[in-house]
Protein backbone atom coordinates (compact mmCIF):
# COMPACT_ATOMS: atom_id res chain seq x y z
CA UNK A 1 0.00 0.00 0.00
CA UNK A 2 2.72 2.47 0.88
CA UNK A 3 5.01 3.43 -1.95
CA UNK A 4 8.65 3.15 -0.84
CA UNK A 5 10.05 4.38 -4.14
CA UNK A 6 12.32 7.43 -3.82
CA UNK A 7 10.38 9.48 -6.44
CA UNK A 8 7.18 9.42 -4.32
CA UNK A 9 7.82 12.42 -2.06
CA UNK A 10 4.31 13.89 -2.06
CA UNK A 11 0.71 13.05 -2.94
CA UNK A 12 -2.33 15.21 -3.65
CA UNK A 13 -4.32 15.69 -0.45
CA UNK A 14 -7.60 14.53 -1.99
CA UNK A 15 -6.00 11.30 -3.26
CA UNK A 16 -4.38 10.64 0.11
CA UNK A 17 -7.64 11.19 2.04
CA UNK A 18 -9.37 8.74 -0.30
CA UNK A 19 -6.54 6.19 0.01
CA UNK A 20 -6.56 6.54 3.82
CA UNK A 21 -10.30 5.76 3.74
CA UNK A 22 -11.55 8.98 5.27
CA UNK A 23 -13.89 9.36 2.28
CA UNK A 24 -15.59 6.78 0.10
CA UNK A 25 -14.77 8.41 -3.25
CA UNK A 26 -12.17 10.85 -4.53
CA UNK A 27 -14.86 13.29 -5.59
CA UNK A 28 -16.26 13.36 -2.03
CA UNK A 29 -12.71 13.92 -0.73
CA UNK A 30 -12.24 16.77 -3.23
CA UNK A 31 -15.55 18.34 -2.18
CA UNK A 32 -14.54 18.07 1.48
CA UNK A 33 -11.23 19.84 0.82
CA UNK A 34 -12.96 22.56 -1.21
CA UNK A 35 -15.66 22.90 1.45
CA UNK A 36 -13.17 23.63 4.23
CA UNK A 37 -13.58 20.32 6.07
CA UNK A 38 -9.84 19.66 5.84
CA UNK A 39 -7.09 21.78 7.36
CA UNK A 40 -3.39 21.34 6.66
CA UNK A 41 -1.29 22.90 9.44
CA UNK A 42 -4.36 24.97 10.42
CA UNK A 43 -4.99 26.36 6.93
CA UNK A 44 -7.48 25.44 4.18
CA UNK A 45 -5.65 23.74 1.29
CA UNK A 46 -6.79 23.22 -2.28
CA UNK A 47 -7.52 19.64 -3.46
CA UNK A 48 -4.32 19.51 -5.53
CA UNK A 49 -2.11 20.56 -2.59
CA UNK A 50 0.72 18.08 -2.15
CA UNK A 51 1.20 16.60 1.30
CA UNK A 52 4.24 14.80 2.64
CA UNK A 53 5.03 12.65 5.66
CA UNK A 54 4.91 14.52 8.93
CA UNK A 55 2.14 16.92 7.86
CA UNK A 56 -0.57 17.70 10.40
CA UNK A 57 -4.17 17.35 9.17
CA UNK A 58 -7.52 18.11 10.76
CA UNK A 59 -10.31 16.15 9.07
CA UNK A 60 -13.97 16.86 9.86
CA UNK A 61 -16.31 14.06 8.86
CA UNK A 62 -19.86 14.60 10.01
CA UNK A 63 -19.82 15.62 13.66
CA UNK A 64 -16.40 14.06 14.26
CA UNK A 65 -12.97 15.68 13.97
CA UNK A 66 -9.78 13.68 13.42
CA UNK A 67 -6.43 15.30 14.27
CA UNK A 68 -3.87 13.21 12.45
CA UNK A 69 -0.22 13.13 11.41
CA UNK A 70 0.68 11.70 8.01
CA UNK A 71 3.03 8.73 8.48
CA UNK A 72 3.14 7.35 4.93
CA UNK A 73 2.04 8.33 1.44
CA UNK A 74 -0.16 6.41 -0.93
CA UNK A 75 -2.38 7.28 -3.86
CA UNK A 76 -3.89 3.79 -4.05
CA UNK A 77 -6.82 2.63 -1.97
CA UNK A 78 -6.31 -0.67 -0.21
CA UNK A 79 -7.69 -2.58 2.75
CA UNK A 80 -8.60 -0.68 5.92
CA UNK A 81 -5.79 -2.36 7.85
CA UNK A 82 -3.25 -0.92 5.40
CA UNK A 83 -4.97 2.48 5.29
CA UNK A 84 -4.70 2.78 9.08
CA UNK A 85 -0.89 2.61 8.73
CA UNK A 86 -0.86 5.81 6.68
CA UNK A 87 -1.60 8.09 9.64
CA UNK A 88 -1.42 8.48 13.41
CA UNK A 89 -4.36 9.98 15.31
CA UNK A 90 -3.58 11.92 18.48
CA UNK A 91 -4.87 10.64 21.81
CA UNK A 92 -6.79 13.87 22.49
CA UNK A 93 -8.57 13.46 19.14
CA UNK A 94 -9.53 9.87 19.95
CA UNK A 95 -10.79 10.86 23.40
CA UNK A 96 -12.84 13.77 22.02
CA UNK A 97 -14.43 11.56 19.34
CA UNK A 98 -15.23 8.87 21.92
CA UNK A 99 -16.83 11.43 24.24
CA UNK A 100 -18.90 12.90 21.41
CA UNK A 101 -20.10 9.46 20.30
CA UNK A 102 -21.14 8.63 23.88
CA UNK A 103 -23.06 11.91 24.13
CA UNK A 104 -24.77 11.25 20.80
CA UNK A 105 -25.67 7.72 21.89
CA UNK A 106 -27.20 9.11 25.12
CA UNK A 107 -29.19 11.73 23.23
CA UNK A 108 -30.50 9.16 20.75
CA UNK A 109 -31.84 7.01 23.58
CA UNK A 110 -33.95 9.85 24.97
CA UNK A 111 -35.18 11.15 21.60
CA UNK A 112 -38.55 9.86 20.40
CA UNK A 113 -38.45 7.52 17.44
CA UNK A 114 -40.64 9.20 14.83
CA UNK A 115 -40.55 7.76 11.35
CA UNK A 116 -43.00 8.56 8.59
CA UNK A 117 -46.77 8.55 8.94
CA UNK A 118 -48.40 7.31 12.11
CA UNK A 119 -50.09 3.92 11.94
CA UNK A 120 -53.86 3.60 12.02
CA UNK A 121 -53.73 2.71 15.71
CA UNK A 122 -51.47 5.70 16.45
CA UNK A 123 -53.85 8.03 14.55
CA UNK A 124 -56.78 6.73 16.61
CA UNK A 125 -54.81 7.28 19.81
CA UNK A 126 -53.95 10.83 18.73
CA UNK A 127 -57.59 11.53 17.86
CA UNK A 128 -58.77 10.11 21.19
CA UNK A 129 -56.20 12.20 23.04
CA UNK A 130 -57.08 15.45 21.27
CA UNK A 131 -60.87 14.88 21.54
CA UNK A 132 -60.65 14.20 25.28
CA UNK A 133 -58.84 17.47 25.80
CA UNK A 134 -61.52 19.61 24.09
CA UNK A 135 -63.81 21.54 26.45
CA UNK A 136 -66.58 22.22 23.85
Amino acid sequence: MTDDSPQKQSVRIDKWLWAARFFKTRSIATDAVEGGKIKLHGERPKPAKAIKTGDQLEVRSGPFTFEITVLALSDRRGPASEAAKLYFESETSKAARHLLSEQMRGNAASAPLLRGRPTKKARRDIARFTEDGDDN
